[in-house]
């Protein structure tokens, strides 16, 4: 009864929301929590896609979009789905971007958003368990699947002439799904993994799991976790022991607070995230330089945001069972190809009754089940800075 009740409620809002309203969107982030440094830019990436919208006047005959943050805190799943079922019943949004981590985002989307009904467009939750879970059409993502960046992450250790390495991984989906998409593709390709263990988060010693890992051994440790909580603490502990001294870093563990708290000793260590050199990704830094956009997942949020705009006026219409089916013709040729700053441009070819191709920041292509087919940045830290080296 409260799940009809929710939904009910969350139809008579978005219903609403066509006749000369603001369109609100939920943004679920971890604004607390082991990612909390990375998200303030994810957010601001995915408002920015809404105020461009709204500064057009294009969208839905003149309406605006108003953004409406909640925290997922990253980890808490039952934090998570009580923060995304305000969004829906109190705040009425029509669409989520986010969530942000694995966990929480299966979390909203099972107990939440398949209920009510409503939209998420992930522009970072990679678990490759997301690819398969039961979502009724509801569920997007502009990141790739962890399954590809276990291949290309083995592609790189590889090519730096690491055989044999040890593995943590923060003991959630995300964690757990890397860290076997990763081992299965080193191994395969002749690598060794000496280790495959996990940690917990929120710990203030992790002299155990570092021994576990020392004792194994490796050339590097591959540390599949968040850079402010337990993946930080792994490597204080190994960098102190002298268990380790090169460390490779997913998109988990890549953002500007982990080379400032560990120092130089991080110099040398490497890894990837979601990223591509296309013009777009260009474009969107040029339109936004006080935000870090080539930063872990801003470039995915600002295009979230776009697609679940663009969508809805493909529809005309801002509820999630109507626009949730336009996502991947928006998306994918054939049209127009659209670029960060020409969402005006998208608006108005589609109340034309004209097709776009919205490529965006990330060089986006939408692919079966709604995921992004991907793009990564391969960086490495000199100097105490992260530094492109190459894409793949």
């Amino acid at each position: 009864m409260k799940k009809l009740l929710m939904a009910t409620a969350a139809t008579a809002l978005v219903s609403g929301a066509a006749f000369g309203d603001n369109v609100k969107l939920g943004i679920i982030f971890g604004f607390t929590g082991p990612i909390e440094s990375l998200t303030p830019p994810m957010a601001a990436g995915a408002e920015a896609a809404m105020a461009e919208a709204t500064a057009s006047g294009k969208f839905m005959g003149g309406n605006g979009v108003e953004p409406v943050r909640a925290d997922s805190t990253c980890v808490d799943a039952a934090a998570a789905s009580a923060a995304a079922e305000r969004l829906i019943t109190s705040d009425g949004v029509a669409g989520i971007v986010g969530a942000d981590c694995s966990g929480v985002t299966t979390a909203i989307l099972t107990n939440v958003a398949v209920a009510n009904g409503m939209v998420m467009i992930s522009p970072s939750a990679t678990s490759p368990a997301l690819s398969t879970v039961e979502d009724n059409g509801l569920f997007f993502r502009t990141s790739p699947s962890d399954a590809r960046q276990g291949a290309v992450m083995s592609d790189i250790v590889m090519s730096r002439g690491f055989k044999s390495v040890a593995l943590t991984y923060t003991n959630n989906d995300y964690g757990k799904g890397l860290a076997d998409a990763f081992q299965s593709s080193f191994e395969s390709a002749g690598g060794s993994v000496t280790i495959n263990s996990p940690h917990e988060d929120g710990k203030g010693d992790y002299s155990a799991e570092v021994g576990a890992l020392a004792a194994a051994g490796g050339d590097a440790l591959v540390v599949a976790g968040y850079l402010d909580q337990g993946g930080k603490g792994v490597i204080e502990g190994s960098l102190d022991s002298g268990a380790f001294d090169t460390f490779v870093l997913p998109d988990g563990m890549i953002g500007d607070s982990l080379p400032a708290a560990i120092g130089p000793d991080l110099n040398g260590s490497f890894g990837q995230l979601p990223g591509s050199d296309s013009p777009g990704s260009e474009k969107l830094n040029m339109m936004l330089p006080d935000i870090e956009t080539l930063g872990p997942f801003v470039a995915e949020s600002y295009d979230a945001a776009a697609l679940m705009i663009l969508a809805m006026q493909a529809a005309n219409s801002v509820d999630p069972s109507a626009y949730k089916d336009k996502i991947l013709e928006v998306a994918n040729a054939p049209g127009e190809a659209i670029m960060p700053g020409e969402l005006g441009k998208a608006l108005e070819i589609i109340a034309g009754g004209g097709d776009v191709d919205y490529v965006g920041a990330s060089n986006v292509e939408l692919i079966g089940p709604g995921e992004s087919a991907g793009n990564y940045r391969e960086i490495e830290i000199k100097d105490g800075a992260i530094t492109t080296v190459k894409y793949h």
